[in-house]
């Protein structure tokens, strides 16, 4: 009998080395195209496989490292594809047939891509942002009130990647920048947002005046590190409305990036997590492997030592032991040091 439940166990976590699962970060969905009469079925997924690609790539990889992959054709692309569902929708206003794809692009021969191509990933696990946008015009300061950056942040350039939260009307908030009006550059994040010192942190000074160059201050605190930026943005023949969007879009998109650039993963430092789990009748083993699985910082999972009692596992995974935490919490699984030794369990 005992032989039996080693067997099981071998074949359950065996199966992780190869089949670690397709993780939503390397999915891409609800990617919509209209189907036209002379268009085959097949000319279809490679536009959305093209699409979807674009789409993955702004999600995860930094503005520098995306011109990397610019000479990738559609049969490289096409590889990289595990598999992907397709599912009608009608539109009823003009009656285009419309067709949705749902892309899972491969792990590992992303992975591959990216090593040889020396590019880093990221991948987000904290995506609130809370930020306040501030304007200096004529020599005068505006926070909450005839602030249209304040008013329209959330407007413009809408993007599922980051949330920005914006903190409501506050008396204190006004008074600190008040105190600091005359060096706002030296204005701490944290004391705008003391109720969420642990968040990511934003601070976007924004200055408008007759000129046609436009400039922005960013000071931000993302992953507890101090990031300070200036941009400039020329807006020579934009119109105010249109000014004002340009502004906020580039202004996002930089802040997107700021927050990338300190979740990245390097794929070409793996790390290793030795671990040790009980072998008992709370040990739920179909599902300990179930929930790695979501995990994508996960690579591959072997056993090392296996008896009666417990099992040696190590984990072979990217990225800092503090994220790959977290992840973990998020799974409910649970990870404690004791002693020398990492015990594992599901909650």
């Amino acid at each position: 009998m005992k032989l039996y439940k080693i067997i099981i166990i071998l074949v359950v976590f065996f199966k992780t080395e190869t089949l670690l699962s397709e993780n939503n970060l390397f999915s891409v969905n609800n990617i919509q195209l209209e189907k036209k009469n002379k268009i085959t079925n097949n000319a279809l997924a490679n536009q959305a496989i093209k699409k979807g690609f674009n789409q993955l790539i702004a999600k995860i990889l930094l503005k520098e490292d995306i011109r990397k992959l610019s000479d990738l054709n559609n049969s490289t692309i096409k590889q990289l594809v595990s598999y992907y569902q397709i599912s009608e929708v009608q539109n009823d206003n003009d009656n285009k047939e419309l067709v949705s794809f749902s892309i899972t692009f491969d792990k590992f021969k992303t992975h591959d891509l990216f090593y040889r191509r020396n590019i880093s990933y990221s991948e987000i696990s904290d995506k609130e942002l809370y930020i306040l946008p501030i304007l200096i015009k004529d020599n005068e300061i505006f926070i909450f009130n005839n602030n249209h950056f304040y008013k329209n942040w959330n407007e413009v350039y809408k993007d599922n990647l980051i949330e920005f939260i914006l903190p409501l009307e506050n008396i204190e908030v006004i008074k600190n920048i008040n105190t600091m009006k005359n060096n706002l550059l030296d204005l701490e994040v944290r004391n705008l947002f003391k109720e969420y010192t642990n968040k990511n942190l934003a601070l976007v000074i924004i200055e408008e005046n007759k000129s046609k160059i436009k400039k922005a201050f960013i000071k931000a605190m993302i992953q507890d590190k101090n990031i300070t930026k200036n941009l400039i943005f020329n807006t020579e023949n934009l119109k105010t409305n249109f000014l004002n969007e340009k502004l906020i879009t580039e202004i996002k998109k930089e802040l997107i990036d700021l927050v990338k650039s300190k979740n990245l993963i390097d794929i070409r430092t793996p790390s290793f997590l030795n671990v040790k789990l009980e072998l008992n009748k709370n040990s739920n083993l179909v599902k300990l492997n179930s929930r790695l699985q979501n995990i994508d910082l996960i690579e591959n999972v072997y056993v090392q030592e296996l008896n009666k009692d417990y099992m040696n596992l190590r984990i072979k995974y990217l990225g800092k032991l503090n994220k790959m935490i977290n992840q973990l919490k998020k799974e409910n699984i649970d990870l404690q040091l004791f002693g020398e030794t990492w015990l594992i369990k599901t909650l």
